[in-house]
């Protein structure tokens, strides 16, 4: 085997490249070997075929190899390390003669810098870097065909490592043999992973680590609700909950994962709880299929019923007893968790988004501690995956955050810096930055469901977390692991595995995150934040469009109007408020053709609702004579009254009809009232008439969309007529006194000459009109399709007003009963 040894590769490392570009390439190409495919070794029997890995294997090298398993994870003195995995012939000739055999560390040295860790995870190819491969113990593989695969397993004595004291030891496992197309016999694969001995535990201090737990999931509860005896059901837009919070769904794992840490820091979407909460009594569910039903008001024909009730409530009875758990700590995020990045580059200058934001900050606390019954602290902003730039700090500051949770990657240590600073970074304007390290962070990035996957990054953080705690050991660290929002289930167990593992060897000790960020900054520490033009580009490439968040933020204008009407309007302000800020959550960018549908299905909703207070729609009405009264409709589809409205008739040509204004609105749920306009004809033919609805008080405002229809006066008397009747009366009248006058100077015996001194006078009785010039047409008409108007016409009262219809017990006159809302 000496042979072997020497000719193990003739591979050498790079040029000497910086710490930091070495960890870059490392985690990336890390990331990579993460993702060869490795099925479970029960799913195939000795022999069988399996996919050959993408990297790694060239005509060289043709074995691809994978360690899915190290036992124990931590070597001890005269301890055993196990080890196991699958050996892969991805080559193109049958390998020959081959064994597989455990190498041991080149000259028993431990690697002392996370550089060195990079390195060793950068190399693919066996290289002497590699070590020297046991004589003992080895595991004979079976001719392997083009494709085929074989399972392992290798057991080493501590002891034949030849260990040469604490630290970080690279273990690796590789294949030796031929093949048929080449039949010197020579290394054909290897893999490596990573092994801690600490034979003689120091006085090192632990560092303190904080790992946050998220619990978010993308929003699903939305503004429609339905009611049932004056109960509120909550409506969902799909009841893929259900799943989540029953044994085996991702939120039930989480929980069940994370009750087993000390010193979690749990980071939770209040919206969620909120959810979960409603899905413990009875609540409806929309029917699958995108189409107006989303858009609509809730009703028994367009949703079923959710099937989440007992998972719901057992999920919340096991989260609340988890973050009760000494040690632990609970940060709420604000309500549906508003991603503060895609504001911070797209909406920022938006009216009214401070406020918004705060509101949710507010909402989030007070509805974590009210669900949950624990203190929480809600000064935290966690941008999306981490990443920070000024505008978003600056964003943050506006909204009251004073913590911020930072990317590793945001704010990049400078190479001059040989050892790990402490996370806590003063990033000015007394805002605090904890910042994730990115390396250990990463390992937990992706959805860890291989073996392989799992056991290089449980070894990988073992490493990385002991020789950050051995860089000063008396002067202990503080690290943050930042996994994504959406950490599945899988991942959860590795990342909790690991940390169990690192506090069982003592070099890590699990803390809440306000332990963490109390702790020292270092100086040397980079806390400059970015420019916007640093910000990520895939990032950038997620967030939420502009056009979507002024789309958001405008709806408040519809929803304060809406408010000004409603006689109960906390059973809409509550439900819109919460859906307008689940617009902008930060779970839409991986959902986004999803996101986009919630949006339009709240602002469609809310025009529905404004809507069922209406002028029904009319093309024309009558309207006989030159006085009289106009008749028309307002119909409320709402199941509540709504008040603080008044009907506004505007001719456009008021010189030919003149309408008097009405009074004010109060109008019963789902009925409709018909109000009557006294009018003045002057002519003849039609005019048109635009019925509009507003708002009373202080700023009154256009409510919903105008009617316009035709009035058609007919019967108006001509003027003409008048002038000519009323000179026949003056002729007659003054013939009729003449006459008079004559008859009494005949009867005094006056044939010209006066009769005593009595004054020529007329009689008041008989100087009266001669008819009446008023010629009253009472016209009236109604718009609208199902108000009902009132029997015969009303006249003006005292002040010219006229009262509202009204029917023989003195009440409004509607009709109808459908309900379109709340």
């Amino acid at each position: 085997m000496s042979g072997r040894s020497e000719r193990a590769g003739d591979d050498r490392l790079p040029g000497r490249r910086t710490a930091r570009t070495v960890r870059r390439f490392a985690a990336a190409l890390g990331a990579a070997l993460v993702l060869l495919p490795a099925l479970p070794a029960a799913a195939l029997p000795a022999g069988g075929t399996r996919p050959a890995a993408e990297s790694g294997v060239s005509a060289e090298y043709p074995v691809a190899m994978t360690i899915e398993s190290v036992n124990k994870p931590v070597a001890v003195p005269n301890g055993t390390v196990t080890i196991s995995g699958h050996i892969t012939n991805g080559g193109r000739s049958v390998l020959k003669s081959a064994h597989a055999a455990v190498r041991k560390p080149a000259g028993g040295k431990p690697l002392t810098t996370r550089s060195e860790l990079a390195s060793v995870v950068g190399r693919t190819n066996p290289s002497s870097w590699d070590g020297v491969a046991l004589e003992s113990p080895q595991y004979a593989l079976n001719e392997l065909g083009p494709g085929q695969s074989q399972p392992y397993t290798l057991s080493v004595a501590v002891s034949d490592l030849q260990l040469s004291g604490e630290g970080v030891y690279e273990l690796a496992v590789d294949v030796w043999g031929s093949t048929a197309d080449n039949q010197r016999d020579r290394a054909l694969g290897i893999a490596r992973t990573f092994l801690p001995y600490d034979p003689t535990p120091t006085e090192a201090q632990p560092s303190k680590v904080t790992t946050l737990w998220p619990l978010v999931h993308a929003p699903v509860l939305v503004a429609q609700t339905m009611s049932d005896n004056d109960l509120t059901i909550p409506v969902l837009r799909d009841d893929s909950l259900a799943a989540e919070f029953a044994p085996g769904g991702r939120l039930y794992e989480l929980v069940e994962t994370g009750s087993s840490l000390n010193g979690l820091t749990w980071v939770i979407d209040p919206d969620l709880l909120d959810t979960a909460f409603a899905m413990t009594k009875r609540y409806r569910v929309q029917k699958p299929g995108i189409g107006d039903s989303k858009k609509k008001a809730a009703k028994e024909e367009n949703t079923v019923d959710g099937t989440g009730t007992a998972a719901a409530t057992a999920w919340l009875e096991k989260l609340r007893a988890a973050v009760a758990k000494n040690g632990s700590q609970v940060v709420a995020l604000p309500y549906a968790d508003p991603d503060l990045a895609s504001i911070a580059h797209n909406a920022a200058e938006l009216q009214g988004v401070d406020t918004a934001l705060g509101k949710a900050a507010t909402a989030g606390r007070l509805t974590v501690e009210g669900r949950l019954a624990v203190d929480t602290r809600s000064d935290v902003a966690w941008p999306y995956q981490g990443y920070l730039d000024q505008q978003i700090a600056g964003m943050a500051q506006r909204v009251g955050s004073g913590l911020l949770l930072v990317n590793g990657a945001s704010l990049p240590e400078p190479d001059s810096l040989k050892y790990t600073p402490n996370a806590v970074r003063p990033i000015g304007n007394g805002q605090t930055a904890v910042v994730a390290d990115e390396e250990v962070s990463d390992l937990f990035a992706g959805d860890l469901n291989t073996p392989q996957a799992q056991t290089l990054a449980v070894q990988r953080f073992l490493a990385e977390t002991f020789v950050i705690s051995r860089q000063e050991p008396q002067n202990p660290r503080g690290l943050m692991v930042m996994p994504p929002r959406g950490l599945s289930a899988e991942t959860a167990r590795v990342l909790a595995t690991a940390v169990q593992a690192a506090q069982a060897g003592k070099w890590v000790e699990p803390v809440k995150l306000d332990v963490l960020a109390q702790g020292p900054a270092d100086p040397k520490a980079n806390g400059s934040v970015p420019a916007a033009t640093d910000y990520p580009a895939q990032a950038r490439a997620s967030e939420l469009p502009s056009s979507a968040l002024t789309d958001t933020t405008g709806i408040q204008s519809k929803l304060d109007m809406l408010m000004r009407v409603l006689t109960l309007p906390q059973r809409v302000r509550g439900p819109f408020s919460a859906a307008m800020v689940r617009s902008m959550s930060t779970e839409w960018r991986t959902e986004a053709p999803a996101g986009a549908l919630y949006r339009q299905g709240v602002d469609a909703y809310l025009d529905e609702l404004i809507k069922a207070v209406n002028v029904p729609q009319k093309t024309s009405i009558t309207f006989a004579g030159d006085t009289g009264v106009l008749q028309v409709s307002v119909r409320n589809d709402l199941t509540q009254p709504v008040t603080n409205l008044k009907l506004v008739l505007r001719p456009t040509q008021a010189n030919r009809l003149k309408i008097h204004p009405a009074e004010e609105l109060v109008l019963p749920a789902s009925q409709s009232v018909t109000l009557r306009f006294p009018a003045e004809a002057q002519n003849n033919g039609p005019v048109t008439v635009t019925a509009e609805l507003w708002t009373t008080g202080p700023n009154p405002q256009l409510y919903g969309t105008a009617q316009t229809f035709t009035v058609e006066v007919t019967s108006v008397t001509n003027g003409v007529l008048y002038v000519f009747g009323g000179g026949l009366v003056l002729l007659l009248l003054a013939a009729l006194r003449f006459f008079r006058q004559r008859k009494r100077r005949a009867e005094n015996g006056d044939d010209g000459e006066p009769v005593g001194d009595a004054p020529l006078a007329d009689d008041p009785a008989d100087d009266a009109g001669a008819g009446d010039r008023d010629g009253a047409g009472a016209g009236a008409a109604e718009t609208g399709g199902r108000g009902t108007g009132p029997a015969g016409g009303g006249e003006p009262d005292g002040d010219g007003q006229t009262p509202r219809a009204s029917t023989a017990d003195g009440r409004d006159r509607a009709v109808g009963n459908e309900k379109v809302g709340p």
